[in-house]
């Protein structure tokens, strides 16, 4: 953690809605003015996807064990560590992005699923990481150290599979069996490195729906916000006004000291409201730390 370089990280597995709630970050800090150098997780990345696939198939054939996006075999974790660390020391570092598409291939150069080259940071006020290892821990690694504001998104289980299983087979043409054999292969490291991180997390937002979830894999579609409900669980719950946040989240309730539930819609304007007041104060302690 640093007071003059302050980290914010949003930590979650692939389908679990992190990058929406990158686009309510977003919003903060274009309405307060704030600099953000964003990071994507993917960017640290070990393998290219071609690589990466050539990983998978090896492993199906029995040539080394099983891999998967979710485990530090596939990711370097060391220098994420060290891009943390070195940017609450000094501010800067080295960024890079990684292309999942024909559109960022036009944006950035190069091919779809390889990496740009590193770049140097441009000067920032904070530093906005959203990814799988915003909270890792692990032999020689402590991510998790340097993060000032750490958030988890976390929907429960059947409704992240339901996600992941229409976004790749809508967006990314892949077969049922395919993104069933991917979600196989990740449990083992889900288990180990993922879920781990939310225990780290100073706020988790996990989604429940209030719709029949029991088969995923039959689902017809992705249970909308009006059909969910939220919930948001505090680490550290003193200083947190909960009596506002239930005035202005109508329909929400507390389940627990640390626990507000609120209605899927809302799941936006509470980021705003829990997060803006969190995200100035890590910039009022900046500006003193001179």
């Amino acid at each position: 953690m640093s007071q003059k370089h302050p980290i914010i990280a949003v930590t979650g597995s692939s389908g679990a809605g992190t990058t929406t709630v990158m686009k309510s970050f977003a919003h903060i800090f274009r309405r307060e003015n704030i600099r953000a150098q964003v990071i994507e997780g993917d960017s640290f990345h070990r393998y290219n996807r071609v690589e990466m696939r050539a990983k998978v198939r090896a492993a199906d054939h029995g040539e080394g064990p099983q891999i998967s996006h979710f485990g530090p075999e596939s990711n370097l974790l060391a220098e994420l560590d060290t891009t943390f660390a070195g940017y609450a020391k000094n501010g800067g570092g080295q960024v890079r992005r990684y292309i999942h598409d024909a559109g960022e291939a036009r944006e950035l150069g190069g091919e779809p699923g390889t990496f740009t080259d590193w770049q140097p940071m441009a000067e920032s006020d904070v530093l906005f990481y959203e990814g799988l290892h915003g909270g890792f821990t692990g032999p020689g690694v402590d991510v998790a150290r340097h993060v000032d504001l750490l958030v988890g998104v976390v929907p429960i289980i059947n409704l992240e599979w339901i996600q992941k299983l229409h976004r790749d087979q809508n967006l990314r043409g892949y077969s049922q069996e395919a993104v069933v054999e991917t979600i196989l292969r990740r449990m083992p490291d889900y288990v180990n490195h993922i879920c781990p991180q939310f225990s780290r997390t100073h706020v988790n937002f996990q989604r429940v729906p209030t719709v029949d979830t029991s088969n995923p894999f039959i689902a017809k579609d992705i249970p909308s916000a009006d059909e969910s409900m939220v919930v948001i669980r505090f680490a550290k719950p003193r200083g947190i006004d909960f009596p506002y946040l239930m005035s202005m989240l109508h329909g929400s309730m507390m389940t627990r000291p640390n626990t507000i539930v609120i209605p899927g819609g809302k799941m936006g304007l509470a980021m705003q409201l829990i997060f803006t007041p969190m995200i100035l104060r890590l910039l009022d302690l900046k500006r003193r730390a001179g």
